[in-house]
Protein backbone atom coordinates (compact mmCIF):
# COMPACT_ATOMS: atom_id res chain seq x y z
CA UNK A 1 0.00 0.00 0.00
CA UNK A 2 2.51 2.56 0.92
CA UNK A 3 4.34 1.44 -2.56
CA UNK A 4 1.37 2.81 -4.07
CA UNK A 5 0.86 5.39 -2.39
CA UNK A 6 5.00 6.75 -3.11
CA UNK A 7 3.74 5.90 -6.73
CA UNK A 8 0.96 8.07 -7.19
CA UNK A 9 2.26 10.96 -5.14
CA UNK A 10 5.56 10.62 -6.97
CA UNK A 11 3.74 11.82 -10.43
CA UNK A 12 5.07 8.82 -12.22
CA UNK A 13 2.14 7.73 -14.76
CA UNK A 14 1.43 4.74 -15.77
CA UNK A 15 -1.60 2.85 -16.64
CA UNK A 16 -2.18 2.60 -12.67
CA UNK A 17 -1.99 5.48 -11.32
CA UNK A 18 -3.90 6.93 -14.84
CA UNK A 19 -6.78 4.49 -13.38
CA UNK A 20 -6.47 5.22 -9.57
CA UNK A 21 -6.47 9.14 -10.65
CA UNK A 22 -9.43 8.81 -12.83
CA UNK A 23 -11.84 7.09 -10.05
CA UNK A 24 -10.91 9.28 -7.59
CA UNK A 25 -12.05 12.45 -9.63
CA UNK A 26 -14.91 10.74 -10.91
CA UNK A 27 -15.63 9.90 -6.93
CA UNK A 28 -14.90 13.76 -6.27
CA UNK A 29 -17.44 14.55 -9.10
CA UNK A 30 -20.44 12.81 -7.95
CA UNK A 31 -20.37 14.21 -4.38
CA UNK A 32 -19.51 17.73 -5.61
CA UNK A 33 -22.71 16.76 -8.82
CA UNK A 34 -24.76 15.61 -5.91
CA UNK A 35 -24.35 18.49 -3.62
CA UNK A 36 -24.73 21.10 -5.72
CA UNK A 37 -27.90 19.66 -7.34
CA UNK A 38 -29.38 19.97 -3.56
CA UNK A 39 -28.70 23.11 -3.05
CA UNK A 40 -29.73 24.17 -6.75
CA UNK A 41 -32.65 21.98 -7.34
CA UNK A 42 -33.48 20.18 -3.97
CA UNK A 43 -36.45 22.10 -3.05
CA UNK A 44 -37.98 21.57 -6.48
CA UNK A 45 -36.97 17.89 -7.17
CA UNK A 46 -36.87 16.82 -3.92
CA UNK A 47 -33.74 16.24 -2.20
CA UNK A 48 -32.89 12.32 -3.20
CA UNK A 49 -33.94 12.87 -7.05
CA UNK A 50 -31.74 15.82 -7.23
CA UNK A 51 -28.53 14.28 -5.33
CA UNK A 52 -29.30 11.49 -7.91
CA UNK A 53 -29.08 13.05 -10.80
CA UNK A 54 -26.82 15.34 -9.69
CA UNK A 55 -24.72 12.09 -9.04
CA UNK A 56 -24.92 11.05 -12.43
CA UNK A 57 -24.33 14.04 -14.02
CA UNK A 58 -21.22 15.46 -12.08
CA UNK A 59 -18.23 12.87 -13.95
CA UNK A 60 -20.33 14.10 -17.35
CA UNK A 61 -17.57 16.95 -17.24
CA UNK A 62 -15.00 15.86 -14.95
CA UNK A 63 -14.12 12.65 -16.29
CA UNK A 64 -12.74 13.82 -19.52
CA UNK A 65 -11.02 16.55 -18.23
CA UNK A 66 -9.00 14.36 -16.17
CA UNK A 67 -8.25 12.06 -18.87
CA UNK A 68 -7.07 15.41 -21.25
CA UNK A 69 -5.15 16.47 -18.53
CA UNK A 70 -3.33 13.18 -17.49
CA UNK A 71 -2.88 12.44 -21.30
CA UNK A 72 -1.05 15.96 -21.87
CA UNK A 73 0.79 15.38 -18.65
CA UNK A 74 1.83 11.86 -19.87
CA UNK A 75 3.44 13.64 -23.12
CA UNK A 76 5.16 16.66 -21.21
Amino acid sequence: MQALMTQLASGHLDALTVVIWTVIAALLAMVGGATAAVRLAGKDLGNDLAALLGAMFGPVGAVPGILLALIILAFI
